[in-house]
């Protein structure tokens, strides 16, 4: 991925491209390509007070993804900016100045996960086996973890138990606010395993890392309908439509190994909105599909955790970069309203 950035200046200024992919790296034969549009208009929202807004950019990762190209055009001043490691579009308008609206487009071309073994760095390791305050690996999440894989020595199936575990044991809450906040220390103390898809893939995470084997949420968004089951796709306006993943860490015995795609989340969606019991073939063919696989109507942001926004005078630290965010120096935006706040994201599948 090129890189180079350019400061979008004035307030009504032209296109620019912020990033764009080499155009020698060849995709897979099967790649679908996407086009996704996230307008966000702070106007009503506002009003002419000084305001910020982060927006979640789409990640390359060789297994599953790449960037093709980035570019914001409108109002505000936008540029890429990072922060522990995820990058974000970066916009701000003064105080006064009319809001116009700021429209991200990205490029993006998805296939179904293929095998790209590599090594883990002891930076990743550490960071993808540690604690956080939303995701424990001690006490009960490993009491309970030591339980469910009982006395399995090998690391694949050391996760597949987890994996099991959670399509007997969850339960997706349709009451649950947006993809949820994904406190595990809540879901053991309540012992109430339910919630949507970061409630979920969180507990799934700490249960792998409580055992020692790295593992992380991949926040992301549905773009197209699914080939499986209506409920696991969108298409058209896909402004609700984030949805988070998990992967493990998986090697062999030479010290090679690769980020392995789990899903029990999606698999507990498709159980609730299809009416359809865990034992239904079609659900358990889908739960073999997404142990290891991911549908290609999926892209993925980032893995980002205790996130620093760059510049952000209010609430400044995030758990996690799914929604766009926006401010000003005394209100927060609701990124689980879509029409309040202010944005709306499209995707359409574009021709190779």
């Amino acid at each position: 991925m090129d890189r180079r950035q350019f400061m979008q200046r004035g307030a009504a200024a032209a296109a620019v491209t912020l990033a764009a992919s080499r155009a020698s790296a060849a995709l897979p034969a099967a790649a679908r390509r996407f086009e996704v549009t996230t307008r966000v208009d702070l106007a009503a929202a506002t009003g002419t007070q000084a305001a910020q807004a982060w927006l979640p950019l789409f990640t390359s990762d060789a297994a599953y993804q790449r960037v093709l190209e980035v570019r914001a055009e409108g109002g505000g001043r936008a540029r890429i900016v990072r922060a522990g490691g995820v990058a974000m579009l970066h916009a701000s308008w003064r105080e006064g100045e009319a809001k116009q609206p700021l429209v991200l487009t990205q490029r993006l071309a998805t296939w179904e996960r293929t095998t790209v073994p590599g090594r883990l760095g002891a930076g990743e390791r550490a960071r993808f086996t540690a604690a956080t305050a939303m995701i424990p690996t001690d006490g009960a999440v490993r009491e309970l973890a030591r339980g469910i894989v009982g006395e399995r020595r090998e690391p694949r199936a050391q996760v597949r138990a987890i994996y099991d575990w959670m399509l007997a044991n969850t339960w997706r809450d349709p009451a649950t606010p947006g993809c949820g906040a994904g406190d595990v220390n809540a879901m053991l103390r309540d012992h109430r395993l339910a919630g949507k898809c970061v409630d979920l893939s969180r507990l799934f995470v700490a249960l792998v890392r409580s055992i020692g084997i790295p593992a992380r949420e991949v926040y992301g968004q549905r773009l197209a309908p699914s080939a499986s089951f209506r409920s696991l796709g969108r298409g058209g306006d896909v402004s609700t439509a984030q949805h988070c993943r998990a992967e493990a860490w998986l090697e062999d015995g030479a010290g090679r190994g690769q980020w392995f795609a789990c899903d029990p989340a999606d698999v507990r969606k498709a159980v609730l909105e299809e009416k359809l019991p865990l034992g239904d073939p079609g659900i358990q063919a889908l739960g073999e599909r997404l142990f290891g696989k991911g549908e290609s109507n999926w892209g993925g942001y980032n893995h980002a955790g205790a996130l620093v926004l760059p510049g952000a005078t209010l609430a400044p630290r995030y758990d996690f970069l799914m929604y766009p965010v926006a401010m000003t120096r005394t209100a927060l935006c609701n990124c689980l309203d879509p029409k309040a706040f202010g944005y709306e994201i499209a995707s359409r599948e574009i021709p190779a």
